[in-house]
């Protein structure tokens, strides 16, 4: 209960001591932050074993959030790194890792030596796996598309861009309502459907390229989907490849709420302990288990 108040609730601990001696049981902050420790020690194994099946995966989706640590004088920035994938029956499989700094030494340490596809935005943390020899890296048209959405305000135009990345997931839409989800005929309505799409958004991308300033929100929109385009055309050639990497935001979205109710993690070794508990209680979550 304490770990899934935490974890899947984000409820801070002395909000759940709190709640535990009004039913008139005494109970205090530390003793179930104890209990928490004690717990993620003792499932260390389990959440590390989940860890090592995602990086045996052909896919994975990555991502990571900042998660303040509380130091005696100040607080340093965490982050909270997520790596997750679905296998073959079609279940989610999500783990985490926490680190002192967003460096690419824990993609490493997690996908480091590996082979597949690795679902990221264009953070060049995740190069040291991808590049020259790692996996392939597969980009994310959510961002994409959030870059030209923002750009609407002073270039109405990007909405021709947002047309055409919206024609890409009524495809996915018609994949999903046939039932054909990570089957050849996806691969054959992305290549007969998808490609065209993609051909003129290119024409468009390099039509307006130099009718905007680099530094306006449609020049970096714009940018930014060339440089990506590499990694955001791939799907086109494999059903199992996503359009976006929405399934890693989404895993982290719980714990940019509880970031948000209990503010930090008191150490190092607290945030790791929170890490590894996440993703057993996520893992279920995810599966429609209840973790409890």
């Amino acid at each position: 209960h304490v770990v899934t108040s935490k974890c899947a609730d984000a409820m801070p601990l002395h909000r759940l001591a709190q709640r535990v001696e009004r039913s008139g049981v005494p109970m205090s902050r530390s003793t179930l932050t104890d209990l928490f420790h004690q717990a993620a020690s003792v499932l260390l194994p389990l959440s590390q074993h989940l860890l090592q099946c995602i990086a045996s995966a052909d896919v994975v989706w990555a991502d990571e959030t900042p998660l303040r640590v509380l130091d005696v004088k100040k607080t340093r920035l965490g982050y909270l790194w997520t790596f997750l994938t679905r296998n073959d029956a079609g279940e989610w499989l999500i783990g985490y890792r926490f680190s002192m700094g967003r460096a690419s030494k824990t993609p490493k340490e997690v996908l480091g030596g590996t082979a597949g596809a690795l679902v990221v935005d264009a953070y060049t943390g995740y190069n040291a796996v991808t590049l020259p020899q790692g996996r392939v890296r597969v980009g994310c048209w959510a961002h994409v598309r959030r870059r030209f959405f923002d750009a609407l305000a002073t270039a109405p135009e990007a909405r021709e861009a947002l047309d055409f990345i919206l024609e890409l997931y009524r495809v996915e839409a018609q994949a999903r309502e046939a039932d054909v989800v990570r089957t050849a005929a996806h691969r054959e309505l992305r290549q007969v459907h998808s490609a065209p799409v993609l051909a003129g958004l290119r024409v468009w991308l390099e039509a307006q390229a130099p009718r905007h300033p680099p530094k306006s929100p449609l020049g970096q929109a714009i940018s930014y989907a060339l440089k990506q385009w590499e990694a955001l055309t791939r799907f086109v050639e494999n059903e199992r490849l996503p359009l976006d990497n929405n399934r890693s935001e989404a895993a982290l979205r719980k714990a940019a709420l509880g970031r948000k109710n209990f503010l930090f993690v008191g150490h190092e070794a607290a945030g790791e302990n929170l890490a590894g508990l996440y993703a057993l209680v996520a893992s279920c979550e995810a599966n429609g288990v209840n973790p409890e």
